[in-house]
This record gives structure tokens, sequence and C-alpha cells, in this order.
């Protein structure tokens, strides 16, 4: 599932997710460049992800040992005045939680539920991946039936309102355009359509008490007009051969595999600059 196309309609909800965890929040609030670099920072969050998921065992692993060295240095005050890290335990398997949801969500909204092997399957194997993420055993709940009650729990206990998650329903509702030399009043002509469905499923897919906890309106008529445009996905999508419906990971992975390679090169060329230059022999 992961890698439908369809998934990335829920990718701004996923977000917003993340972020009402306290200590999430707090991270990218202090260290994030999703304001300044929205395009990029989606870019690297996919190349990151469909890696880990989709890449060879040995890019994976790697993959993941990056992403904990780069999360090690995150730490700071929050704005209550809270100390967090960015590796806190639970912070980092709620992360882990909100993508095995992701997909499942997806599917029952804009496909077909994940049930039975297939769903125990599923499970199995994103506990694999948290695994490979540093996660200890026991914040990886050992079926469909925990993991539920788990999730719900922290939505419950542990989610809120943040500056950060105000920032990201505001980046959603007024993206910034990836080039600058677009003009505003243009792209906002262009992308209107899209963010006022976004928002509708963002909003529309949170759990109900949080959406209430932030304050997020939700009518009726919203309701009817997810309804409306979720079976219009599943027109559009459920008829498509599926290496139409998930196009995106093998392009992915060539892309994240080139921007390995640069760096590689540019890491090599940068230590032979550095290396102390041999004096000349003595006459």
């Amino acid at each position: 599932m992961f890698g439908d196309i369809r998934c990335l309609l829920l990718a701004p909800r996923l977000l917003v997710l993340q972020v009402a965890h306290p200590v999430v929040g707090a991270g990218v609030a202090d260290h994030s460049d999703f304001r300044s670099d929205p395009w990029g920072r989606l870019l690297r969050t996919l190349l990151s992800l469909t890696t880990v998921v989709h890449g060879t065992p040995e890019e994976a692993r790697a993959e993941a040992r990056r992403l904990r060295r780069l999360h090690a240095a995150m730490t700071g005050i929050d704005e209550y005045g809270r100390p967090y890290r960015a590796l806190d335990p639970g912070a980092y398997a709620w992360v882990h939680a909100t993508l095995v949801m992701g997909p499942l969500d997806t599917m029952a909204l804009f496909g077909a539920p994940v049930t039975g092997d297939r769903l125990e399957t599923y499970h199995r194997e994103l506990r694999g991946v948290g695994r490979m993420w540093g996660i200890a055993e026991h914040r990886l709940p050992p079926d469909p039936a925990a993991f539920n009650a788990r999730y719900a729990e922290i939505v419950t206990g542990e989610l809120g309102d943040n500056r950060a998650v105000r920032e990201v329903l505001d980046a959603l509702s007024h993206p910034a355009p990836p080039v600058p030399r677009i003009p505003a009043a243009l792209w906002g002509l262009l992308t209107r359509p899209v963010t006022r469905r976004l928002t509708l499923v963002t909003v529309g897919t949170l759990p109900p008490e949080l959406r209430e906890r932030l304050g997020l309106s939700w009518t009726p008529r919203d309701e009817r007009d997810l309804r409306r445009f979720a079976h219009r996905v599943r027109l559009l999508v459920e008829p498509l051969p599926v290496r139409f419906r998930v196009f995106l990971p093998p392009l992915l992975l060539r892309l994240a595999a080139h921007r390995r390679a640069r760096a590689e090169r540019a890491a090599r060329r940068a230590e032979r600059r550095d290396r102390p230059r041999s004096e000349p022999p003595r006459r």
C-alpha cells in the first residue's frame, strides 16, 4: 500500500497528526525547514520513507541510521518551557504509528479497506520498519487490535494544539510556490481547487476528538463533500493497473540513489581538497 498515489492525499493529515504530539511539534517548530522550503521538505521526506520501506536492506538500514543521527541533535525547550529531544522514544514511536495508519485510512476512504490476513501481514511488515528505526519492541503493538488501542490512547491522552499544528494548517491553506518567480495571484488561482480538497481530506480524516480539540469545524455538508470526492477518486484510480497506482516508489528510489551518489562524490572531493599536501622533497 505504501507508494499508492492515493496516499499523497492524506500526507497533510499525516503531518498534522505527527506535530500534534508535543515533542514532535516542538522539534518541527524549532528545527524543521518546512516553512522556508516546503516542497524540498516534502521531497526529502518521501525519499527517506521510500528508501526505508522499498529500498534494499542495506539502503534501508543506512537511511534509518542517518535519520537517528540527524534527530539526535534536535533538542530544546518547547513553547510551554518543557525540555524535549527528537529521539524521545514515545514521540519516535508515534511518528511510526501515523505512518502505519496512513495507508490504512487511505484505502478505507479511497479504495477497499484492508482486512484479514492482508492486514496482519501489513502490520507485521511495518513492525519490521519500526525495528529498523530503532523503536523498542514494547512500543510496537503485536497485532492490529493492540495497535488500534494504543493509537486511540495516544490520540486521546497526548495530542493537542501547538504552534507547529497551526503553521502546518496555514501552509496547507496557503502553500508557498515551488519557485519564487510565480506571481502570488496566479499561484493562488492555480492551487485553490487543490488546497480546498486537501484541506477537506485533512480535516475530515482527523480523529473527531482531535479535530474538536484543535477547533476545526466540520459540518454535515463537509462530510457529504468528502464522501463525494472520495467516490470520484475511487472511480478514477481503482480501475488503473497496479503499476500506474504505485509508479512513485521506483522513481523515488532512483532519485534517492542519484542523490546518494552525488553526495558521496562531493564528500570525496572535499576529502581530497582538505587533505594536507605533502611537503616538497628536500634537495
